[in-house]
């Protein structure tokens, strides 16, 4: 799925076939994976979660679109043309997407809840990150290129790839914000693998550590740069349940967003503020995210419980042209517009529920039978959560994450008191495969 994610081209590049969702690097991956571990596990893979919480979040956000196609029946015009009113085919596609891209957290939660799995994730992270270290060197020193010359076009705006006097790298994915997250996540985990590996081993970490660094500042993007700021102090100075604690705090603020923002009790201005003290470019930046995310926002309480729909109906569009006239850039106002308040509440219910099992599960544990990772790896999910506000940075590496805290939230709900040699995976309820 890593592999997938970094080496296929972005989208909205798709396989389109009739009555099908859009095959693409979300959802390619997920179905191999899920049809290689049907065919190839010699013991079945348990995909639905343990957790009542869990089975209903799922629920929700696998079937809230039927309710979305029942409620958008009517066409939308502008200017002679328009939108088509959604059908039972569209519900059909809708649904069996959102399955889809659920692959990879129903496939983590069983093969990726032990320690030594743990591990593993963050083990490839670092990989994938080397692996694109010379691409990004490129790109930085010839402008993004590479996605042109093996895939025959440009992904995003050109002119929003120069900054500071230079480029922002792209490679294969989306934007230059997405490379940035990436090259954070790898950094602070080769960070977490440089405090928790024998010495013997540390030296390879500290030296990941040290290019990733460098290449986070050649990616130009700020928000990653703070969340280094924040989780590597939080990963040095906090108790492994503190980290918990602080990630499930956030994970709420996340879900609780939209609540804030139609209470106005997010403090636009004093962000304004402080992005000016950056740049007037960050400032001029945000003021463009809050001004749309206010119209779509209104436009989405139009039709609040199971939104408008796909097809751009969340968008507001001009009335002769129809031509869309806003810019969704934000996960949270995406999913609210296109599938409602319930939808929002499936989608980021299901990717915070670990956290709060987390914090519920290791309340009472014994120090030494908290696994070394769980905290590191819940404060990347959650300021990924967080990033979803401004940014659709929701990619199969938030599902694979999420999926695996999942898992080990189980793992530790089915003991309550496990002993140290457990929560490595060697329950009698858990596959041997995972302690590979």
């Amino acid at each position: 799925m890593l592999g997938a994610y970094l080496l296929l081209p972005p989208l909205p590049t798709s396989f389109d076939f009739p009555l099908l969702p859009p095959f693409n690097k979300n959802t390619i991956p997920n179905v191999t994976a899920l049809l290689l571990c049907v065919v190839l596990l010699p013991q079945r893979t348990p995909l639905v979660p343990q957790s009542l919480a869990a089975r209903c979040l799922l629920a929700v956000f696998i079937f809230s679109p039927i309710f979305t196609v029942l409620n958008n029946p009517e066409p939308l015009i502008f200017g002679g043309e328009g939108l088509p009113g959604l059908k039972v085919t569209d519900a059909l596609a809708l649904c069996i997407n959102q399955a889809i891209l659920l692959g990879g957290f129903l496939l983590s939660r069983p093969l990726l809840n032990s320690i030594n799995a743990q591990r593993d994730l963050l083990v490839a992270l670092v990989i994938g990150a080397l692996f694109y270290t010379l691409p990004i060197l490129i790109e930085v020193r010839l402008s993004p290129q590479i996605n042109t010359w093996v895939y025959g076009f440009f992904q995003h705006v050109f002119s929003q790839t120069i900054r500071a006097g230079g480029f922002r790298p792209l490679v294969f994915l989306e934007h230059g914000i997405w490379v940035a997250f990436f090259i954070m996540t790898a950094l602070v985990a080769a960070f977490i693998l440089w405090r928790s590996e024998p010495l013997a081993k540390r030296t390879r970490y500290i030296w990941a550590v040290v290019l990733f660094s460098v290449l986070l500042i050649l990616c130009k993007t700020l928000g990653p740069v703070i969340f280094v700021v924040f989780l590597i102090p939080a990963i040095i100075l906090l108790p492994n349940r503190t980290q918990i604690r602080i990630a499930a705090v956030l994970a709420f603020f996340a879900i609780l967003y939209p609540a804030l923002k139609s209470a106005d009790l997010v403090p636009t201005n004093t962000l304004l503020s402080l992005a000016q003290k950056v740049s007037g470019e960050r400032a001029y930046s945000l003021q463009f995210r809050f001004e749309n995310e206010d119209l779509l926002a209104v436009r989405a309480r139009e039709k609040p419980l199971f939104g408008w729909g796909s097809w751009g109906r969340n968008h507001l569009h001009d009335p002769v042209t129809g031509s869309i006239s806003t810019v969704s850039d934000g996960q949270w106002i995406i999913t609210f517009g296109v599938f409602g308040i319930v939808g929002f509440l499936g989608e980021f219910g299901l990717l915070a529920l670990p956290l709060f099992l987390l914090w519920r599960e290791t309340r009472h544990l014994p120090k030494g039978a908290v696994s070394p990772y769980i905290g590191p790896l819940s404060l990347l999910l959650a300021v990924n959560l967080i990033d979803l506000i401004p940014n659709a940075t929701l990619t199969p590496m938030t599902w694979l994450l999420s999926g695996a805290l999942l898992g080990h939230a189980e793992l530790l709900r089915r003991g309550r008191t496990l002993k140290p040699l457990d929560i490595y995976g060697a329950t009698p309820d858990t596959p041997a495969r995972t302690l590979i």
